[in-house]
């Protein structure tokens, strides 16, 4: 076979350049017999990871690579050919990025010849505008000179006219600069079919159509990976030039395995070792957890985590954590861990965790173990609103060189797809549209089923085209972004690992590489998370004590309270922590929690897993004595006795292995790892045959053994840990205790910490009001920036003011103008512009929302009047002409249109409902209120209409779907199954308004309706206000179908021009929960 490796390989984390991932070009390679393959991703390492990676599972070797465009409009291909040379690779990237900005690289020769000892470079020699042969004699000259004999120039076949001949002049230009050439396919995807996804993704990089891309498409349409044979066919007349690829490979010994990663020494007490260390924090934590003496048992725990920790070395990491919750704390910051770091002893003694691994009996195996040889990973949620604080005090103390976040590869699910395929083929907008409506924002796989009924020529070319290349590029990356909160923190500069840049935000930087690269190369992560709920307690807690003299911590809420058990029994949960979406509150009156066990269960119990592996009934009826529960022996009974005999957790998994298979704590370990992926990789007849077998030698029933691994087979990757769900229940039971008790408090609070949680501030304010909370509108002259508690005159009762952050686009700062300029109150609305300096269009945004009418008796459009007469600049040619403009009486504004006005400038309305102003011809159709609904019989028939506040589609056996819709009297539940979902899914996907025909079903005092028919009622809601543009419905974060995917990063994509002017009236999308 020749001698040939291909050493110009672009994939797709090139981002929008190459349009085939590592793992497909790997395999290609080995498929065709290329020894090596070099990754020559755009100014980047983004996706040598993931090749390294692929290289070990085929057996193709990987030569590190990157492409630096220069900014003189040079291209170089270089390759480390050591560790030495690959950390001054990572430190020219990181020079470049942190110059240029996020997602960009500006380097020059001088940097190149800077940092280039180490490092082969290959010129690239045709890719810059106008590249003579003078020009790229000079740049071979200065190659030659910076470089030496680690300088190449690459022939690549342009399928451009005299293509021979230019390769010619190019090996003569080379042989006179003394520098030898290889040849190069310039691959850009792995088979010959991925052209046009080729052009589609350089359509979306440019922001164009393909119909106007032109020249900006690739040159030539085999950039794919050729076998050896076909290279040397093509390149026969320069055959040296192919074996000097394996020259080069020859020369390139580094690997990425000897990146060795060393965590950062912690030096809190300098005269002791770092366990040492851990262990007096480790004695000073338990005495202070158990002030009674510390159990025996915990003891030998706590001696065995500590051993364990101590071999594996692993020490730095405990207090590196345990430092940065020590700081938060000190700054008066929530916090709390989760994760599989509740089930460690140490961890809840360090205050990392707020859970008793001990009271649980949980599985300190789940966190650590020898032999798994993996780091540990502690994720600790902090206040959403201050995490900032705690983030930039890591950047400080270890310092930015040791110190950055771990990216998050944000990739095309199938809106995105759809869309930007659709508009790079030159589809119209309104097609995109309801191509990309069909499909939920997380959905990643296009059913073209779903496109039936929507009058889409699905002959048309593009239309086939669009749903093809979408197919393709679902998976993608499109750009990297940064990780909620996960660092990577070394003893030695960061950058000798890996590439730094600028993120997005202020202060902070970020590694190219994300959780699962760091993984693969065996890095630790901290984890600094944001979680809004710590925000609306640690507020609620502030409010208490300032309003009602209590004092009051997560640690001091009653136990065991009685109202609020009834309250979750009854799911009046809205707002509440994990408890609160359609799917939980249609599961908690049958699950009926009354002792915080029930609280974890029913975070983990509605998931696709345990509903997709038949536990969720059986658990109900063993829970309530409906079936009996029959433990094979007391072991089962001991791992499986709190959940009826019934494994719903990870850990269940786990002991049920141990136990009852005989598999090691490793065997079980994979096996929780591996239950996701068994199905696709076809590793599942392994597991059931070597669990069957050992539950059979072991004495359990064949019956017994198909049931308990049926279960754990549906359960897969979604299996809650055990310890994070009662770490998630710890707070669902503080925030129920809050909305129970304090209602008023609760509201503000929740107002205070948007965006956060499953509902907008609509469905918030509504449910507040319905549990007697007085809740009162913006006041230019006391509202502040955020929500406040004011006196009613009722003891025990306050009534919330909407704050100023409740005005569509009204900044803070502005705001805090506003109000630091008012003093005794402002007088008039001239008074407030005059007094405050802001400029008038802010006054506008303070007019639209009405914020003048409360204590000034302006309406809204007297307000908006008034300020029509109001300039920021005065106009010299009338300075000191007096006005005497004669008073206009203005026509009031229609009811239905200051409603419709609220929504649009505040996101909520306390006036009337929209859906009263329609009751008249609601009524007409026979069309019931959802509380006359509510009201009626079980099984009994109900037509009921709504404004649609969220759909939520959860991954259950049945494929049901929920909506929740809301008129002036309440809102009603509603059951859609997949069939109905399915005949009517553009109406379920897309109305804003609803008409349900159903069956009534009552279970308690919860109600459901089973739709049988849907009605699109969305023309009627427009009509509110007697007008015709959409009305501005605030969807909730929780409405699974209108939180649209992001698009493209706006930084690389150019403007088309001027953006159109914006209407008053806008759509609020919402957020996707599965």
């Amino acid at each position: 076979m020749t001698a040939y490796v291909e050493l110009q390989v672009t994939t797709h984390f090139s981002f929008l350049r190459g349009a085939s991932s590592p793992e497909e070009l790997f395999v290609r390679a080995a498929e065709l017999g290329i020894e090596a393959l070099g990754i020559a991703d755009r100014n980047s390492l983004a996706g040598i990871v993931q090749a390294h990676k692929w290289a070990k599972e085929t057996g193709v070797r990987l030569v590190v690579g990157c492409r630096l465009d220069l900014t003189d409009a040079t291209s170089l291909l270089v390759y480390p050919t050591n560790k030495a040379a690959y950390s001054r690779l990572c430190r020219l990237l990181s020079l470049g990025k942190g110059r240029a900005g996020k997602g960009r690289c500006q380097l020059d020769w001088g940097d190149v010849e800077a940092w280039n000892e180490g490092l082969i470079a290959v010129l690239v020699p045709d890719m810059a505008p106008n590249m003579d042969n003078d020009t790229c004699a000079v740049n071979l000259r200065r190659l030659k000179t910076v470089f030496g004999d680690r300088a190449y120039l690459a022939l690549t076949l342009r399928r451009r006219p005299n293509d021979a001949l230019r390769l010619y002049d190019l090996s003569q230009l080379a042989n006179r600069a003394g520098v030898p050439t290889i040849a190069t396919n310039d691959v850009l995807f792995h088979d010959a079919s991925r052209r046009i996804l080729q052009d589609v993704v350089t359509c979306i990089r440019h922001n164009c159509t393909i119909d106007d891309a032109g020249f900006r498409r690739e040159r030539h349409a085999d950039r794919y990976l050729k076998a050896p044979d076909e290279m040397a066919r093509l390149f026969k007349a320069w055959p040296e030039a192919l074996v000097r690829t394996r020259e080069i490979m020859a020369r390139c010994t580094f690997n990425m395995s000897e990146l060795e990663y060393q965590y950062p020494d912690e030096k809190s007490h300098p005269h002791l070792t770092p366990q040492q260390t851990l262990e007096k924090f480790v004695r000073l934590g338990a005495d202070k957890r158990y002030p009674d003496g510390v159990p025996d048992k915990v003891v030998r725990q706590l001696r065995h985590e500590l051993d364990l920790i101590a071999e594996m070395r692993y020490a730095n990491y405990f207090l590196t954590v345990h430092d940065i919750v020590h700081f938060a704390r000190s700054q008066g910051i929530l916090c709390q861990g989760r994760g599989s770091a509740a089930n460690s002893s140490v961890c809840y003694v360090l205050g990392i965790t707020e859970l008793d691994p001990a009271k649980y009996d949980l599985l300190f195996a789940r966190f650590l173990s020898k032999n798994r040889n993996e780091p540990p990973d502690i994720d600790v949620d902090f206040e959403h609103a201050r995490r900032e604080i705690v983030m930039q005090w890591v950047f400080e103390t270890y310092g930015r060189d040791h110190a950055a976040l771990v990216a998050v590869v944000s990739r095309y699910r199938t809106r995105g797809a759809l869309r930007d395929v659709g508009k790079a083929l030159g589809l119209p907008e309104d097609i995109l549209k309801t191509l990309s409506q069909q499909y939920r924002h997380w959905a990643s796989d296009i059913d073209e089923t779903h496109l039936d009924g929507l009058n889409l020529n699905r002959e048309s070319r593009r239309v086939r085209l669009t749903l093809d290349l979408a197919k393709q590029l679902v998976n993608a990356p499109r750009h990297l972004s940064q990780h909620p909160g996960g660092f990577v923190l070394t003893r030695d500069r960061l950058d000798d690992l890996a590439v730094i840049e600028p993120a997005a935000m202020k202060d902070r930087q970020v590694i190219e590489w994300d959780k699962d690269d760091i993984d693969v190369l065996k890095f630790m992560k901290v984890d600094c998370l944001a979680l809004g709920m710590l925000t609306c307690m640690k507020k609620s807690f502030d409010l208490l004590a300032e309003h009602k003299g209590v004092d009051m911590t997560m640690a001091g809420i009653p136990a065991d309270d009685t109202p609020t058990y009834d309250m979750i029994c009854k799911a009046d949960t809205v707002g509440v922590f994990q408890i609160e979406s359609r799917a939980q509150m249609s599961m908690l009156p049958r699950l009926k929690p009354r002792v915080f066990y029930d609280i974890a269960i029913e975070v983990a119990i509605v998931r696709p897993g345990p509903i997709q592996g038949d536990m969720v009934h059986p658990y109900l009826r063993r829970k309530h004595g409906l079936e009996p529960v029959d433990y094979p022996n007391d072991k089962v009974r001991d791992i499986l006795g709190r959940t009826f005999g019934v494994p719903l957790f990870q850990e269940h998994a786990m002991k049920v292995a141990v136990v009852c298979a005989g598999f090691t704590d490793d065997e079980a370990d994979h096996v929780r790892r591996s239950l996701a992926t068994f199905k696709h990789t076809g590793g599942v007849k392994n597991f059931r045959d070597k669990m069957y077998q050992g539950m059979i030698e072991r004495g359990y029933t064949p019956e017994f053994a198909e049931r308990l691994i049926k279960q754990l087979e549906g359960f897969g990757s979604y299996g809650f840990p055990e310890s994070h769900a009662i770490s998630f229940a710890l707070i669902a039971y503080a925030s129920s205790w809050m909305k129970c008790h304090h209602p008023d408090v609760f509201l503000c609070a929740l107002l205070n910490s948007q965006p956060m949680g499953f509902y907008a501030p609509a469905q918030l304010v509504r449910d507040a009001r319905e549990h007697g909370v007085e809740v009162r509108p913006v006041c230019v002259n006391t509202s502040r920036w955020d929500c406040t508690l004011e006196e009613t005159g009722t003891r025990g009762k306050l009534a919330v003011r909407l704050g100023l952050r409740m005005v569509r686009s009204l900044s803070e700062h502005d705001a805090a103008r506003l109000t630091a300029a008012r003093q005794d109150g402002y007088a008039s609305i001239p008074e407030v512009w005059r007094h405050s300096g802001l400029p008038v269009s802010t006054l506008v945004k303070l007019a639209e929302a009405d914020a003048f009418f409360p204590s000034l008796a302006k309406p809204r459009r007297e307000a908006l009047w008034a300020l029509k007469g109001m300039r920021d600049t005065s106009l010299p040619l009338f300075d000191g002409v007096e006005t005497n403009e004669a008073a206009v009486v203005l026509k009031a504004m229609t009811a239905g249109s200051e409603v419709v006005q609220d929504y649009g400038h505040i996101g909520l309305s306390l006036r009337q409902h929209p859906v009263a102003f329609l009751r008249g011809d609601l009524s007409e159709r026979g069309i019931v209120t959802c509380q006359a609904a509510n009201a009626r019989k079980d099984k009994s028939h109900a037509l009921v209409a709504g404004m649609v506040l969220v759909r939520q589609r959860p991954g259950t056996a049945s494929g049901v779907t929920f909506m929740t819709i809301e008129d002036e009297t309440g809102i009603v539940n509603a059951v859609i199954w997949s069939k109905l979902y399915e005949e009517q899914r553009r109406l379920v996907l897309t109305a804003r308004m609803v008409a349900i025909s159903g069956q009534i079903q009552k279970e308690g005092e919860v109600v459901h309706l089973v739709a049988r028919r849907l009605i699109d009622l969305s023309d009627k809601l427009d009509s509110v206000g007697d007008r015709n543009d959409a009305f501005p419905l605030p969807y909730s974060r929780g409405d699974e179908f209108r939180h649209g995917e992001p698009g493209m990063d706006p930084r690389v994509l150019k403007r088309t021009g001027s953006r159109a002017a914006q209407s008053p009236v806008i759509l609020v999308k919402s957020r996707d929960f599965h």
